[in-house]
């Protein structure tokens, strides 16, 4: 086919038709019905303020009853797209019984209360991923993506490995509750390595700056599985140091690496997707922006604003994945608008965040003390703002009408936040340190000015001004060679 070129619109594809697989029926039905317990579980969760448990070995609290719905809901989506999307896959049992069991792994990760039980769950988890990037068996750019993001799983199971038997060793006790109610008690020399491994396994589950490689090499996976990398995969990391905060939350020194580490991969997520001409490159550069946000939040103290951040953002990057080949079909080539900014929507955009931030404040109460709140409440406005100008721009509205829909996009989503932060704090409020905030300091006034700082380079153009600069973030960007296609024959055959 090289050398010829084809209208999207000259071959009419015939209809497919949703998969007769048996095991492909089985999981989709299972799932929803393990959606619909877990349902059930969080809303008794919620109205007893209960917990379950199988004493030693399982614990179902509020942030398990969470992860539970949100995982099996993005999971259930995932089973029902994929029975038409993987019809005819000669693999197609494979894939069904790797995602379902991706699903139980994470399910388990959620309510695991002994550590032998939590590591190999978390193994698991990273295992049927590998196998999912590498689903392709008869490509070798999949294989080799399967053989990198696999190492990158099983160090971040080795560092938590590691972790859990220190906590373990130093508390007298197996449990993930016992090492919890023991935390107070370690040394600080015990403390701070068990903070270097809990932070290691999460920044490498959830792809933050510099692990990111394996992310962007991922690409190979079926669209389906990579909605659910995305939606649920990465996220492990929010929720592994929301389960272990009481280790760390209480120690600001810890939490200020996590603003710092969570700040420098959002801030670098968003500049790589800027550069990337790909649609699911720059959907896997969207997510370790969110990611590091989410472990922003973290260092914050805010432990069930990221939870709720992990929630909006498994949404939103299901439904992007799961139709970006729609995306690619409907867009054409256009030139980039050179007019930038206007003044009056630079002022109506800030204005607007400003009212976002007062309502997020007014609906949470989160900034309404000088503490580490007032940067939460001033980052999720700014995202906000910042989400409402591609929203707009995809749009494509007359500069009149985008200037006043602006204030409404952005406070409406703020306010939503606001009002899904409170329920999710609700449902956790059995989980220990689910909220920690700290005093101010000069690290969360460097990572306000930065933000802020990156927000108008974005919208003034600076961004594009140094060819040197887009050149090292579209270097930064590449995945590894050996898991890339690189000419259109390799397409083809592929």
């Amino acid at each position: 086919m090289t050398g010829h070129s084809r209208a999207n619109d000259s071959v009419q594809l015939p209809e497919t038709t949703a998969s007769a697989s048996g095991v492909a029926r089985a999981t989709t039905a299972a799932v929803w019905a393990l959606f619909a317990l877990s349902v059930a579980t969080a809303a008794h969760s919620v109205a007893s303020g209960s917990t379950w448990r199988v004493p030693g070995y399982v614990v179902v609290d509020g942030l398990t009853a969470v992860v539970w719905v949100a995982v099996t809901f993005f999971s259930g989506i995932v089973h029902s797209y994929s029975r038409r999307y993987m019809a005819g896959d000669a693999a197609i049992d494979r894939f069904f019984a790797l995602t379902f069991g991706f699903t139980l792994a994470v399910m388990v990760v959620a309510a695991a209360d002994h550590v032998a039980l939590f590591t190999a769950a978390w193994l698991a988890m990273g295992v049927t991923m590998a196998e999912l990037i590498g689903h392709a068996r008869e490509w070798t750019q999949a294989q080799a993506a399967e053989t990198l993001t696999r190492r990158y799983f099983l160090a971040s199971g080795g560092a938590l490995a590691g972790t859990l038997a220190l906590l373990a060793w130093a508390t007298g006790t197996t449990t993930v509750s016992g090492i919890l109610a023991g935390a107070g008690g370690l040394s600080p020399e015990v403390t701070w390595v068990a903070i270097g491994g809990l932070f290691l396994a999460a920044m490498i589950q959830s792809a933050l700056v510099p692990f990111h490689d394996w992310l962007l090499s991922s690409m190979t996976a079926p669209t389906p599985a990579s909605a659910l990398m995305h939606a649920g995969f990465v996220n492990a990391g929010g929720i592994l140091l929301t389960r272990f905060a009481p280790v760390f939350a209480d120690i600001p020194a810890a939490l200020a690496v996590l603003v710092v580490v969570g700040a420098a991969s959002a801030l670098l997520g968003q500049a790589l997707l800027l550069v990337r001409p790909d649609v699911k490159r720059r959907l896997g550069g969207s997510t370790v922006a969110q990611m590091g946000f989410m472990i922003l939040q973290c260092g914050l103290g805010f432990f069930a604003a990221a939870i709720t951040h992990l929630i909006l953002h498994g949404f939103y990057k299901a439904y992007l994945f799961l139709s970006s080949g729609s995306a690619v079909e409907r867009t054409a080539p256009a030139e980039d608008s050179a007019d930038g900014v206007t003044l009056p929507s630079l002022v109506v955009g800030l204005g607007a965040a400003a009212v976002g931030g007062a309502v997020f404040v007014a609906l949470t109460g989160k900034g309404a003390e000088p503490d580490s709140g007032l940067v939460l409440a001033f980052l999720v406005a700014l995202t906000a703002l910042h989400a409402a100008r591609d929203a707009l721009e995809r749009a494509n509205l007359a500069p009149g009408a985008a200037l006043v829909a602006l204030p409404v996009i952005v406070v409406v989503p703020v306010a939503v936040y606001g009002v899904l932060f409170n329920a999710i704090a609700a449902a956790l409020a059995g989980v220990p340190m689910t909220h920690a905030p700290t005093d101010l300091s000069v690290v969360h006034a460097a990572v306000a000015a930065a933000f802020l700082a990156a927000y108008l380079a974005v919208e003034l153009g600076w961004h594009t001004s140094s060819k040197r600069l887009y050149v090292a973030l579209l270097n930064l960007s590449q995945p590894a060679p050996e898991t890339e296609l690189t000419t259109a024959e390799d397409y083809n055959d592929a």
